[in-house]
């Protein structure tokens, strides 16, 4: 059987990954800011990463996504959750409240992911995870701490908190449907979200601004939103909603990290949030989860190779070892023990 710890690794890299493009985005849609408006950069990043990815399977020929008709309720619930609703609420908020209470509330989406995953889909966590998660969202609020943050009121602030609660179901949702393409699945988020939210901006007054903008907003988009969101993806497939949510978390790190390179200076928040968060993503990678556990029977379709001790079935023409490859495939039902992690292979209950 495979190493899990492979795997586990693969999923924190992933999970790492796509913070950092998302975090380096967020100092370089500041500067755009000055530009267009937040609602329009909100369409503009999703629209094109829906685009650029929507373009890369056309020109890769990627095979069509048969989704099954019980995981459309889990996707529609995320694109409407993350991509539109969310939006919409942290826009209202922000309007309203000064920045430095919404950065610190923001922090609240790796908690609201990590509380839903672990209460509502009963995924498996122990100590170590939950103090790891805490320890990196602590360094989260450290760089997010303005001094005396001030939150303009009661609907402000539970509109942005609502914005949080949104995008943790989304990340809940999103590891429901998982196991398909994750190109095709960011895809399908950036198109609805980017238009619904274009149509928002323009009803409210918006217009279009130099083109040189634009095209900022669409490499943004399409590294910090598609990219980041195609690695997410693959994260939560990988090691569970709540740790990948947990590593997503240190993407404040890397933007507080980029805006340093382009001249902030160092302060002691970033050093302090760098050892919290390290300390957080040290306690996850050193976890080590066994028992005796029982798949039940089930058939779906997703890559997978025949040397991970639950791909073993037979096809027409051989397959070699650790190929990489998908299909329609079933998996009897078995019960035996082994190092895992909460993929999607081990959702069972504890």
């Amino acid at each position: 059987m495979t190493d899990p710890i492979r795997y586990r690794n693969l999923g924190a890299a992933a999970g790492l990954a796509s913070a950092a493009l998302f975090g380096a985005g967020t100092p370089v849609a500041k500067l755009l800011l000055g530009e267009i408006g937040p609602w329009l950069l909100a369409g503009v990043l999703y629209t094109a990463s829906g685009v650029a990815l929507a373009c890369w399977r056309l020109v890769r020929r990627s095979p069509r996504v048969r989704l099954p008709r019980a995981q459309w309720f889990p996707l529609g619930g995320a694109v409407a959750c993350g991509g539109m609703l969310g939006p919409v609420l942290l826009m209202f908020g922000l309007s309203s409240m000064p920045a430095s209470g919404a950065s610190l509330l923001l922090n609240a989406e790796g908690l609201f992911t990590a509380l839903i995953a672990w209460l509502v889909f009963r995924e498996a966590t122990d100590a170590r995870i939950v103090l790891g998660f805490g320890l990196i969202a602590a360094g989260a609020v450290v760089l997010s701490w303005p001094g005396q943050p001030q939150f303009g009121g009661l609907w402000p602030s539970m509109a942005v908190l609502g914005a949080c609660l949104c995008w943790g179901i989304d990340n809940n949702l999103t590891r429901q449907v998982a196991l398909a393409d994750a190109t095709w699945l960011a895809a399908v988020k950036g198109a609805v979200a980017g238009p619904a939210n274009l149509l928002v901006a323009f009803a409210l007054g918006a217009q279009l601004p130099a083109w040189s903008a634009l095209a900022g907003g669409a490499v943004v988009g399409l590294l910090s939103y598609g990219v980041s969101l195609v690695l997410f993806i693959r994260a939560l497939d990988l090691v569970g909603t709540a740790r990948a949510g947990a590593y997503y978390s240190v993407a404040p790190f890397f933007g507080a990290g980029l805006a340093v390179v382009l001249g902030e200076p160092v302060g002691w928040t970033l050093a302090v949030a760098a050892g919290l968060m390290a300390a957080g993503v040290v306690l996850h990678l050193t976890e080590r989860h066994d028992h005796q556990h029982v798949h039940e029977a089930m058939s779906h379709d997703h890559w997978h190779t025949h040397d991970d001790g639950h791909h073993d079935h037979e096809h027409a023409e051989p397959v070699p070892p650790g190929a990489a490859h998908r299909h329609p495939h079933r998996h009897p039902a078995i019960a035996h023990r082994h190092p895992h992690h909460p993929d999607s292979h081990h959702r069972h209950d504890h």
